[in-house]
């Protein structure tokens, strides 16, 4: 995936796309593989990175949705289970079966749960992860040492899923290139170009360059997530208004606050929310809040009481009370909810998907969830090639496998969520041994990964590889500044680019990722 030659494709004027996607993260992505995959011209426009947004800020669960059920929408949560199942059936070396245990500290919550967790395993069936059970209040100590006993009776174990999501993204991404997709980033749409008051192209601007283009498709989809209100006012001025964004945010602490292997999940908080501490990439996560926000932006931040609600809750539950000293990161996610008029709170709103088509034809997807971003995907190529009166072709998405599929990933250590392109990693380091150094002396992260990542997965800045192609700055936001430098050397190299841009690099990158810590 080099992102030369996906410019060279997008700059031939004469090409008449089958499908502009505008919107990088997972349903735009989901949308490119779903609308190549089925044979059409794809041309998928990114204003910043792969997953810059929501796609890269999730709990990094793939899950069926506990609390969907809770809700009463077993018809999403049949839906998901399903995708969850297919997830792990097309991309393993991403996607893995995560135990949650659920506390029980009140006589009526092992029934109710259990009951509906068992619930949770039948609407799975073939699909399942495991089979949920009742846990005795020992064997729960054995299991989450760090788990607070006082009051403790006992509580129930399920299976869930659990992915590294920008990861998915940049394979995804991938995975449209193979099925002949152009996808680039850094590309803004600044404007749609209408017919008789019907959209037939767009506006668009390479960043990197300057350089403006008028490209032309037979249908365009929004697929911009909290940003979809934007696009559609470029549709139609006054029209923007379908999205109630709400913010997420996660912590990120040292393993030894929950040893082992098992998540922990409270069904219920006082904001309405499941609370989850999980571990990922030998670190804990804790999260997530549901706050309604009036402002978008491509770098949420943290609310002080967002950070105290999650702090607080884990101090319930947990016997090592975290402080903000012992947070390595702090992220925040916007969550691009389709509003609803009768909800009171945004974590009621439900993550049901919608395809809004505007009378000029573009079609809009909003709303959803990670787990079901290939069904929404799906749906909207179904709508949209009808729309744009293309032939109709079946989908065969569902057997796809992601870019980098591998059933045993783990053999190749932390080179593991590469997955198949692991052994051309290894090519590469094995022809330049040099490659091995790692970033720091404190990261597996090594000099190798940089290259491979300009080359092969369209990084085009340190916060690119920082924050997505690794995970650096997610997980210990501190550490990856330390990195910041080495890797803007080597990016600069790769790049062509000079000293002044490395150096800028490195300014730019220390100020965002700052705020990833607690001031």
């Amino acid at each position: 995936m080099n992102r030369t030659e996906m410019l060279s494709r997008m700059k031939d004027t004469s090409q008449i796309w089958d499908f502009i996607i505008i919107g990088g993260g997972a349903t735009g992505l989901g949308c490119a593989i779903e609308a190549a995959s089925r044979g059409y011209s794809t041309l998928l426009l990114e204003q910043d990175d792969f997953a810059k947004g929501t796609s890269s800020r999730s709990t990094k669960l793939i899950h069926g949705g506990i609390r969907y059920l809770q809700q009463g929408n077993v018809t999403l949560v049949l839906e998901a289970l399903k995708e969850r199942g297919l997830l792990r059936q097309n991309a393993p070396h991403l996607v893995h079966n995560l135990p949650f245990i659920v506390p029980n500290y009140d006589w009526w919550e092992g029934p109710f749960y259990g009951i509906g967790l068992k619930l949770y395993d039948m609407l799975a069936g073939k699909h399942g992860f495991g089979r949920s059970r009742f846990l005795s209040k020992e064997k729960i100590k054995q299991s989450i040492p760090t788990l607070e006993t006082k009051g403790l009776r006992g509580g129930v174990i399920y299976y869930d899923g659990q992915f590294d999501d920008a990861r998915l993204a940049i394979n995804m991404a991938q995975t449209a290139v193979e099925q002949s997709a152009t996808v680039v980033n850094y590309v803004q749409v600044s404007g749609l170009i209408k017919e008789n008051d019907i959209v037939n192209g767009v506006l668009a601007k390479d960043l990197e360059s300057g350089e403006e283009l008028e490209i032309r498709a037979s249908g365009i989809i929004n697929a911009t997530g909290v940003f979809t209100d934007s696009v559609l006012e470029m549709d139609r001025p006054g029209s923007g208004n379908l999205i109630a964004p709400s913010q997420g945010v996660h912590l990120v602490l040292d393993d030894d606050f929950l040893p082992g292997k098992n998540a922990i999940m409270v069904p219920h908080t006082s904001d309405g929310r499941v609370l989850f501490a999980t571990p990922w990439h030998d670190k804990v996560i804790v999260g997530t809040t549901d706050t309604p926000i009036d402002k978008i932006s491509l770098e949420p931040r943290a609310m002080e009481e967002e950070i105290e609600f999650l702090l607080s809750h884990a101090s319930r539950y947990l016997t090592k009370n975290p402080t903000p000293s012992d947070v390595l990161s702090i992220f925040a996610g916007l969550r691009p909810l389709v509003k609803d008029k009768e909800a009171g709170n945004t974590s009621s709103i439900s993550r049901d998907h919608t395809i809004y088509i505007s009378s000029s034809g573009l079609v809009t997807v909003a709303g959803g969830k990670w787990t079901t971003y290939r069904k929404m995907a799906e749906d909207t190529i179904d709508h949209a090639a009808t729309i744009a009166q293309l032939p109709d072709s079946p989908c065969v998405s569902r057997n796809i496998h992601i870019h980098g599929y591998h059933r045993h990933a783990e053999k190749f250590g932390h080179l593991a969520l590469y997955g198949s392109d692991a052994t051309s990693i290894q090519n590469l380091l094995y022809h330049d041994p040099d490659l091995k150094t790692p970033l720091t002396p404190n990261t597996n992260t090594i000099a190798g990964e940089v290259v491979w990542a300009v080359r092969n997965e369209m990084a085009r800045t340190v916060e690119d590889f920082l924050s997505r192609r690794t995970r650096a700055l997610m997980l210990d936001a501190r550490e990856s500044m330390e990195m910041a430098p080495k890797v803007s050397q080597i990016m600069a190299k790769e790049l062509g680019r000079d000293e002044k841009w490395a150096s800028t690099q490195v300014e730019t990158y220390v100020e965002l990722a700052k705020g990833y810590l607690i001031s």
